[in-house]
């Protein structure tokens, strides 16, 4: 019954909803609806936009076209409004997932992450049944840049003498800042994060787990262009142009999204629902509350 409701003074609340998918990127579409109209955001779109300005040092203003392909004009209808860092973090994240991969493995078609040899080995405690998973999947996990080696003489420990290099960026970053060690503690949620894995689908794995992407976004962030950084119009014209080649342009490196539509030209000159009259309004209120004091002194007297 309220969403039937016609509110004559207030719209309804907005709904926004995002529908990301990456399994075809080429295809990747992003639907967002404010108030009244709603729209889909497509990579198309986003290679197309036209740069205005930089706003507040933390926005860039953008118009995209959204208009039916039959109907298409070269100039922008939708204004949007695109966070300069998230932008800049899911830039920054693409490249380095990229960069974390060996040159020799992606010539072969067989991805392999870069590795770096922990000295002296990390010593990491384990249950028997981790001992084991591990054990039938260690080879794989190579794939990850884990390397594992299972001592004789203790069955509840193991010793990771290779981990992905990212990790160890990491640790100099978080040692660079005076942070405490953290090596160890992302290469044990990394066991756990595998064995789990194991234990749910056999050890099925098709994306980057979930540990290292976390670490990527981490880096992508701290390195991002922040709030309050200038940019000139080159610069913001070059950011929307390495964002319209990501994966996925339309959110930042932790799952947020990157830009927000603000107003549509096409439908500036067709709003006719009549605004309220808040002068109006006062004087009523004014009114009504002038007619309850005289009731309440009549009743008392």
């Amino acid at each position: 019954m309220f969403s039937e409701w016609n509110n004559p003074v207030f719209a309804h609340c907005p709904e926004v909803a995002l529908d990301v998918s990456s399994g075809q990127a080429d295809n990747l579409a992003v639907k967002i609806h404010n108030i009244l109209y709603p729209y889909r955001f497509t990579k198309d779109m986003i290679e197309s936009m036209q740069v205005l300005n930089q706003v507040d040092n933390k926005f860039i203003a953008c118009l995209i076209n959204t208009r039916p392909e039959e109907n298409k004009e070269t100039y922008g209808n939708l204004l949007v409004l695109v966070d300069q860092h998230a932008a800049h973090e899911r830039i920054r994240l693409e490249q380095l997932i990229r960069d974390s991969y060996e040159k020799e493995s992606e010539a072969s078609g067989k991805k392999k992450l870069l590795a770096s040899t922990v000295c002296p080995p990390l010593e990491i405690e384990i249950t028997e049944e981790q001992r084991r998973l591990l054990w039938c999947c260690h080879k794989s996990l190579e794939e990850w840049g884990l390397e594992l080696s299972f001592p004789e003489n203790n069955p509840l420990k193991i010793l990771v003498g290779k981990v992905p290099l990212c990790f160890v960026e990491r640790e100099a970053n978080e040692l660079r800042r005076g942070r405490q060690t953290v090596a160890k503690s992302i290469v044990q949620e990394f066991i756990r994060e595998q064995v789990e894995l194991l234990q749910t689908t056999g050890g099925a794995q098709g994306t980057l787990p979930l540990t290292i992407l976390k670490v990527l976004a981490s880096q992508a962030c701290h390195g991002a262009i922040k709030f309050n950084d200038t940019l000139t119009f080159e610069e913001s014209c070059q950011l929307m142009k390495a964002l319209s080649c990501c994966l996925l342009p339309f959110q930042c490196a932790h799952g947020r999204p990157s830009m927000l539509p603000l107003a549509d030209t096409d439908h500036l000159q067709q709003e006719s629902q009549p605004k309220p009259n808040l002068a109006k309004l006062r004087r009523m209120a004014k009114a009504w509350q002038r007619f309850r004091k005289e009731k309440d002194l009549t009743g008392t007297t």
